[in-house]
């Protein structure tokens, strides 16, 4: 059997293995943040602090609105009171300390904001708290119909050139897919600095309760089904970039971790199977990777990363196009290929 190695590096920072822990409430608690190191959880992000809780814990304010003013409360109800938040911006950052000294695996602040001073002055706050890296968690509906998309993009990339002046710490962007011309803002990112893009950030949809005539949140875990665009995306980046890719959204199972890693991620971002499963879970992500690789004699997760991305590819948008094509055209050949998997089950 070949001897397998699966350190691979994100952001510059060396990791035991690509499976990681993906912001979220995993690392609110120590004893929990000490199972996942414990199980080969190989760095962990905490869950994003908002701009929204800094502002109104220093002014009492929600985007300069003053929630005791008339004008403003049927906005600002919806946002949620300070005691909701896990923890106060203060409490976030004495957690971090905490968090590095309990684990020895990286440890990535999240933050999540939308002005650039929200964004410089807390950045500089969670590195002086201790983070390994800080990952920007950029989460926002445009819905002002006056904001041009070279608008957007141009403010996160200044975003990101202001914060690699200021900080010394890797920095992360985590995106939604939802730009005109992706593959051009990813490569924008990375000419302003980004260490790394995390692709993507799950788009969660308000949902309508016809009962009440209300507007009410809905979270689901995530599943297989949403690995897909991100395989696509990772697939084409992959080799384009100076910075890091990691994946999260979909790796339900160690099969998508060693897709993801196939199309071109450094790290793979795991939350909702941790829910799922518990820290184990990570052991058996590690697991099924090094047994993988060694049923096909890889040596390295270098070996593995990219081998299916269209880095090759001479023509990556005829690819895409012939793709598309070729599965719309090719309904048949996709049942029956469907139908012969279901009848071998057992095959290697």
């Amino acid at each position: 059997m070949t001897a397998v190695d699966l350190s691979t590096t994100y952001l510059g920072l060396p990791l035991e293995n690509p499976f990681m822990a993906g912001a979220s409430p995993l690392a609110d608690h120590l004893d929990t943040v000490r199972r996942l190191e414990d199980a080969g959880c190989a760095a962990i992000v905490l869950h994003s602090l908002f701009e929204e809780q800094i502002t109104q814990a220093e002014s009492g304010r929600i985007h300069q609105m003053d929630p005791l003013d008339p004008r403003f409360a049927a906005v600002v109800c919806y946002f949620p009171q300070p005691e909701q938040y896990a923890l106060s911006p203060d409490a976030y950052l004495e957690h971090l300390r905490q968090v590095k000294n309990a684990v020895k695996i990286p440890v990535i602040g999240s933050l999540n904001g939308t002005t650039p001073a929200a964004w410089l002055k807390f950045a500089r706050l969670i590195e002086q708290a201790g983070a390994d890296a800080i990952e920007l968690n950029v989460y926002e509906v445009v819905t002002d119909p006056n904001q041009s998309a070279p608008a957007v993009e141009n403010s996160l990339r200044q975003v990101v050139q202001d914060l690699k002046h200021e900080l010394k710490i890797p920095i992360a962007v985590k995106l939604s897919p939802f730009f005109t011309a992706f593959a051009n803002v990813a490569r924008e990112l990375d000419r302003a600095g980004a260490d790394g893009l995390v692709l993507f950030n799950r788009f969660l949809q308000p949902d309508i309760d016809v009962r009440h005539l209300a507007v009410w949140p809905r979270l689901e875990l995530s599943d297989s089904a949403e690995l897909l665009l991100r395989l696509r995306w990772l697939a084409i980046l992959h080799g384009r970039l100076r910075g890091s890719l990691a994946v999260t959204g979909g790796v339900a199972n160690p099969t998508d971790g060693i897709k993801a890693i196939l199309a071109g991620a450094h790290a793979v971002q795991m939350v909702s199977a941790i829910l799922r499963h518990g820290p184990s879970y990570f052991t058996l992500m590690r697991d099924e990777l090094r047994r993988w690789m060694a049923s096909l004699e890889f040596a390295r997760v270098d070996d593995i990363r990219g081998r299916l991305s269209l880095a090759t590819t001479d023509a990556p948008g005829a690819f895409e196009r012939a793709n598309y094509i070729r599965t719309l055209s090719g309904w048949s050949s996709w049942l029956g290929y469907q139908s012969y998997l279901r009848s071998h089950t057992h095959d290697e």
